[in-house]
């Protein structure tokens, strides 16, 4: 009893470290997301900066995961998007390997990437530096988006917000925590639920439904 109340406290730590760490991220609107590509479509790199803020807002993927994807990863031999992204051990969090689904907005985004790149190689990074073709670290990916956010003025996001605010606009649609736990990669429910943020669409809806 002493050791699963200790293995208990131990896992609500870990929980509440995650909470604490997330709730540093905001949650965009679909409205700041506009504004976000907006700005982005202004920018250089356009096509780079989009697709990979599309991979955290449209598919709920981690950074470490958007910078680790290669090529071949995202599309097949004939040179088109995939339906799903399946990410090895070493490309998540936590060396468990998962499936990202691709809804069919986010594959046109990566036709139309994959589709100027010059060189298609399955083994080169997807996402890569400008001056030196190289892929980005997870680190240095958070900083591109941190850059794109200042620039649309969207205050308090981080390279986390997009995963966020895939898993809240989601469960604000209705769709389900198990769902969500999966598409999210989780292996608690309980870390689910805390990605939700619950805002005033929400509890408008929830006041109708008595």
């Amino acid at each position: 009893m002493l050791v699963k109340n200790k293995l208990l406290i131990y896992n609500n730590y870990l929980i509440l470290l995650v909470y604490l760490r997330m709730s540093q991220a905001k949650t965009l609107t679909e409205n700041e997301l506009k504004i976000v590509l907006a700005v982005i479509d202004k920018g250089r790199n356009s096509k780079r900066n989009r697709l990979m803020v599309l991979f955290s807002h449209w598919a709920g993927m981690r950074v470490g995961e958007i910078a680790s994807l290669k090529i071949g990863d995202v599309i097949n031999e004939k040179g088109v998007a995939k339906d799903e992204i399946r990410l090895s051990a070493e490309q998540t969090k936590g060396n468990k390997a998962r499936i990202v689904m691709l809804g069919e907005k986010l594959r046109k985004e990566i036709n139309g990437y994959c589709g100027q790149l010059k060189k298609a190689d399955p083994t080169r990074p997807l996402i890569t530096s400008q001056k030196s073709r190289n892929g980005f670290s997870a680190n240095s990916l958070s900083q591109e988006f941190k850059k794109l956010y200042a620039r649309a003025g969207i205050a308090g996001a981080s390279s986390h917000s997009g995963r966020r605010s895939f898993i809240t606009h989601l469960a604000n649609k209705g769709i389900g925590v198990r769902v969500l736990q999966s598409l999210a990669g989780h292996s608690s429910i309980a870390t689910t639920q805390l990605y939700i943020d619950v805002n005033d669409e929400m509890k408008r809806v929830a006041v109708n439904l008595i």
